[in-house]
């Protein structure tokens, strides 16, 4: 929907406007329809909105404009993508005087319609049809309990003028980024990494966090560390309060894990309310002022979504998708085509080339923030076609496979839960329905996982099954202290709870991995492009309800995902349902274009200046990893893509950053 910048005294010393400025324009991309700021002087008990730039006329006419010698202690900053509420009524930051509140909020309250009438029957009154205005009146009459009542994505920060208190929240799974710095005088805050690093704090290097998602392919260990060892991730599910100089983060959710596996619903009531949950997800975050079109794969979530949602539409829906023509596996037109037909969507297809992933590399991971994985360029293309057909808000797929033990290492848990168990009819049984035939070799390797998750602990499993680290990239000087550190947060932060391996499993990729890594990259390439995604297999109500209900709810061999195909087996066409063959979507990277028509491109890196020098690479490994590479052997490609990825980093953020 949006981005937001703040910076709040902590010793009522004057905040820098100038700076608030700037970090608010370092996100126009998330907010290009309208500008605005509020300053706070809580010495003298005044709040003033003001206007900037890119703001409406009519909030131009209202408001002055920002000066930069105003004197304030706290400053909020919002750019805005208007979605609800159109008109200047949604306006942010949001003030209500009567109240002394006032809001800088990005995301949707997908729920904001049933939480206005039950406000209103407590006696609040509306002066917008916004869910802004929801989350100032639901903070007034529940304070900071209001937030367990919110369906949606959300980060914001509010100020309480009567308690004189910043407070800041982040939604229950971090679909929505807020990020935070603080220095001995300042806390500052912002929807980007970017943004902070403008601020005139520590911009030391997190050697460990770097290496540490190398190692376990890309995934970023949520705890709430960064590349930079001074800006903090506000983790899901909590809350940031500061008062009295004061700052205090709290947990307000978290999967509740004594409730895991504890449902006794029956399996066909429990596919019954897997779908109607699904099926009001989709219903509420249809809630729009714009249309609202969808990601399409041909797969059987995004799939679903589609056919969910153009039942409840007056117009076509729009879907986008992206395809290669020159690689089979990765072209899913025939089945995209099926769904477009049978929905009567307007579909919009994209093909990436090489030729954008090296005009768009950079460009992506300056809007991330990150190194960037090798399936942004379908990523990017399908949102910036989105954003020039017109289309502010997609739904996305995301969160289906880690909700519903999706992937092969949930399978292998499932059954590590039956050895564990001694339920070895049903092993023996299910085994058999499971390896492939005639495949000997790789039966063995599986039976070979399957023990190891039997017998492991889940930490050393991650570093095992995640460990693309075919070589080490870094010299000495960069690992030596890192390399310790960055283990011992692996340890530390793939929990062994009280569960069985395949809930322990799930609930790592939902708290701490792999959701947390694709929801960063979904909210960045999407919002780079001005386009807002929402994620219906993430409604909160829906996790909980997963997580409740037996293992073998979710995995029946050699079906993956039980219960989720069942809920949508009904709403979509039989041979979307039945087709077997749909993987992990990426790109031709690694078989094709890095040893093609990006080889020059990739060589230039390696032997530019600003590589050679940077003093963190093996360079002799490199270069030998790269012989071996394009001499056809593909095994060193995933590493050297992220040793590419890397430096790319470097340049387009790190640079910038330090400088």
């Amino acid at each position: 929907m949006c981005g937001i910048a703040g910076i709040f005294s902590l010793n009522k010393q004057p905040v820098d406007v100038a700076l608030l400025h700037a970090m608010t324009d370092k996100i126009r991309h998330r907010g290009p329809d309208d500008e605005g700021y509020l300053l706070v002087d809580n010495v003298k008990s005044t709040m003033k909105s003001y206007s900037g730039r890119e703001s409406t006329e009519t909030i131009k006419e209202k408001y002055p404009s920002l000066k930069h010698n105003s004197k304030a202690t706290l400053g909020l900053g919002f750019r805005r993508l208007s979605i609800l509420e159109l008109h200047d009524c949604g306006h942010q930051p949001m003030v209500d005087e009567e109240l002394h509140i006032a809001l800088s909020f990005n995301g949707e309250i997908y729920n904001y319609i049933e939480l206005r009438t039950e406000l209103e029957g407590m006696g609040y009154s509306f002066a917008s049809q916004s869910d802004t205005e929801v989350i100032i009146k639901a903070y007034h009459a529940w304070g900071e309990d209001s937030v367990v009542r919110f369906n949606g994505m959300w980060a914001f920060a509010l100020w309480d003028g009567r308690n004189q208190r910043l407070f800041c929240s982040r939604d229950r799974y971090g679909i929505k980024p807020f990020y935070y710095a603080l220095n001995n005088e300042f806390i500052y805050w912002g929807s980007e990494i970017k943004q902070l690093l403008l601020a005139p704090i520590n911009k030391n290097l997190n050697k460990a966090m770097i290496w540490r998602s190398l190692k376990i392919n890309s995934m970023l260990v949520y705890d709430d560390e960064t590349y930079w060892q001074n800006v903090h991730s506000l983790k899901p599910g909590n809350n940031l309060s500061v008062m009295n100089g004061c700052v205090e983060i709290k947990q307000y959710y978290c999967l509740n894990i004594s409730s895991f596996e504890q449902s006794t619903m029956s399996f066909n009531k429990a596919v019954e309310e897997y779908q109607a949950i699904f099926l009001d997800a989709i219903a509420i975050q249809l809630r729009s002022d714009v249309p609202v079109g969808a990601s399409l794969s041909g797969g059987m979530d995004s799939s679903a979504i589609v056919c969910s949602a153009v039942r409840r539409m007056a117009e076509p829906m729009h879907t986008f998708s992206s395809y290669y023509a020159d690689t089979p596996a990765l072209d899913e037109r025939k089945w995209i085509n099926k769904i477009v037909k049978y929905t009567g969507s307007h579909s919009h297809l994209v093909t990436p080339t090489a030729q954008n992933a090296m005009a768009w590399w950079e460009m992506a991971t300056e809007l991330n923030d990150l190194p960037i994985a090798a399936g942004f360029v379908s990523q990017y293309a399908v949102m910036h076609k989105a954003h020039e057909t017109g289309i502010k808000v997609l739904l996305s797929g995301q969160g289906s496979d880690e909700l519903s033990a999706g992937y092969k290492h949930a399978s292998y848990r499932y059954f590590a839960d039956l050895i564990r168990g001694a339920k070895l009819g049903k092993l023996h049984k299910e085994l058999h329905a499971y390896l492939p035939k005639g495949k000997t070799g790789e039966s063995i390797a599986m039976l070979g996982k399957i023990g190891l998750s039997a017998l492991l602990p889940e930490s050393e499993l991650y570093k095992l099954e995640f460990n693309h680290l075919r070589f080490e990239p870094f010299n000495h000087n960069f690992t030596s202290d890192a390399k310790h550190e960055a283990g011992e947060k692996i340890l530390k932060h793939i929990g062994d709870i009280k569960a069985s391996r395949l809930s322990n499993f799930l609930y790592n990729m939902m708290h701490n991995t792999s959701i947390q890594t694709l929801l960063h990259f979904e909210d960045r390439i999407s919002m780079g492009n001005s386009v807002e995604s929402r994620v219906p297999f993430l409604d909160h109500r829906l996790v909980d309800l997963v997580f409740s209900l037996p293992s073998h709810y979710k995995i029946k061999p050699p079906y993956t995902k039980l219960i989720h195909r069942k809920a949508m087996q009904p709403l979509i066409p039989e041979d979307i349902f039945r087709r077997k063959d749909k993987g992990i979507f990426s790109s031709p990277f690694y078989e094709q274009w890095m040893r093609g028509e990006m080889k020059g491109y990739l060589s230039d890196i390696m032997s530019s200046s600003a590589f050679r020098s940077r003093r963190i690479w093996n360079l002799p490994k490199i270069n030998q990893q790269w012989q071996r590479y394009l001499s056809g052997d593909h095994k060193p490609a995933e590493m050297l893509y992220h040793t590419f990825a890397l430096e790319i980093w470097f340049r387009s953020v790190y640079d910038q950053g330090v400088s």
